[in-house]
């Protein structure tokens, strides 16, 4: 069993921890401190509906809908392709955003601060907390959104855990859900690493010129996703 989950754990991170759209996109909220957490968690959420439905034999149902896996690739295509644009704009149209962890907090957003102008102290602060949850509420959905479409509109996300954590998981018999078990593990360090490291990031993008080039490198990366995907097999 020790050998089973083991197994499962190191294949995970070994798969989950190449550069992808998922993870760029987890880094970059993550730098920004906009729902890490609850993005971080949907991903895991995911990973374990899929490997679950890998290990159960799922795996073997996309492997004879073929015209499945087309329609989902192009689907992620069009998706990765608007998201680098999306980003490329953004690098190319900087709106000056930056962060700032002194005392490891996040400097108030030019939106806040223009709705709390000209107000007195007390006024100031019982507006942010009663507009807080509205804003976080607003703002959560679509980060959701786009977090899982990016998971699931991602091909290589069934190849990697539906397909092969599947097929290699039916190699350990009566073990493969233990195989399971430690893939996902590896799912969930990875994950809470991500979030982790992504604050710490956020010390070096304290000027809008750090955010331009991220949002530039975030361009490159998602456009050769979308054309790497396009031209597969």
């Amino acid at each position: 069993m020790l050998t089973a989950l083991l197994a499962g754990f190191g294949l995970s991170l070994s798969l989950i921890v190449a550069p992808g759209a998922q993870n760029v996109f987890l880094l970059k909220m993550g730098i920004r401190r906009q729902h890490a957490v609850a993005l971080a968690l949907t991903c895991f959420a995911s990973d374990v509906v899929l490997v679950s439905a890998g290990v159960g034999g799922f795996g073997v149902a996309v492997q004879h809908l073929p015209w499945l896996f087309q329609a989902v690739k192009w689907a992620g295509v069009v998706f990765l392709a608007g998201y680098a644009l999306s980003a490329a704009w953004r690098a190319l149209r900087p709106t000056g955003e930056a962060i700032s962890v002194s005392g490891g907090a996040p400097v108030v957003g030019a939106a806040e601060r223009t709705a709390t102008a000209g107000l007195a102290d007390g006024e100031t602060t019982t507006t942010a907390t009663l507009t807080r949850p509205r804003t976080v509420a607003a703002t959560l959905a679509p980060a959701l959104l786009s977090c899982l479409a990016i998971t699931w509109l991602n091909p290589h996300t069934y190849l990697d855990t539906v397909l092969l954590l599947g097929s290699i998981s039916t190699s350990y018999g009566a073990d493969r859900w233990v195989f399971g078990v430690g893939a996902i593990l590896g799912s969930g360090v990875w994950f809470a690493f991500l979030t982790a490291m992504a604050r710490v990031a956020a010390r070096w993008l304290r000027s809008p010129r750090s955010w331009r080039v991220l949002d530039g490198v975030i361009a490159v990366v998602m456009a050769a996703l979308a054309t790497t995907l396009a031209v597969a097999g």
